[in-house]
């Protein structure tokens, strides 16, 4: 089986600068954990909320630590320091706005304020970069709303095929004649 490399960047001001505890990126961590049968190795990195170094840390992740996955958590909102999806879309060579709409459907059958969420997903390097939510509820619901094609998207792009535990979520890939 496969080892998987997982990116989790979390960019927030005052969880990289130590005012409070990163729960967002654990959240990721742990639900990748019963996602996944596969090995995983995660690099994961909080910092701030700026732009440059957001893209410098996506591309690094990317090239350097050939991540299968990338997942990050907060700056898709509307606020003047929100850029992760400035950043992210900046970075990718392929732009997979499915995921965005996804997860703002989801979303908004919690929340109404889903509208103002501006998440997205994209390639860059050989790793599918996937912006979710800030807060660990909305992280979950996200992931359980477009997971089950991430697998076939790494395998599209020439990634690790991924395992995932049938029992906590069902993927798809279309089956081979």
């Amino acid at each position: 089986m496969d080892k998987i490399k997982i990116g989790v960047v979390t960019t927030s001001d005052r969880a990289s600068q130590g005012i409070y505890k990163d729960i967002s990126g654990i959240a990721i961590m742990d639900t990748m954990k019963e996602y996944l049968l596969n090995e995983c190795e995660y690099e994961y990195r909080c910092i701030p909320d700026e732009q440059p170094i957001i893209e410098t840390t996506l591309i690094q992740l990317a090239r350097e630590h050939n991540c299968d996955l990338i997942v990050t958590t907060g700056g898709t909102g509307p606020a003047p320091r929100d850029v992760t999806t400035e950043a992210t879309e900046n970075v990718c060579s392929k732009l997979l706005p499915g995921f965005g709409e996804q997860m703002r459907a989801v979303s908004l059958q919690y929340v109404p304020t889903a509208i103002l969420s501006r998440q997205t997903a994209g390639i860059c390097n050989g790793s599918l970069i996937i912006n979710l939510p800030g807060k660990p509820k909305s992280i979950r619901e996200c992931l359980d709303a477009v997971f089950p094609a991430v697998p076939y998207c790494i395998d599209l792009i020439g990634g690790s095929y991924m395992e995932a535990n049938e029992e906590i979520i069902k993927i798809f890939r279309p089956k081979v004649k």
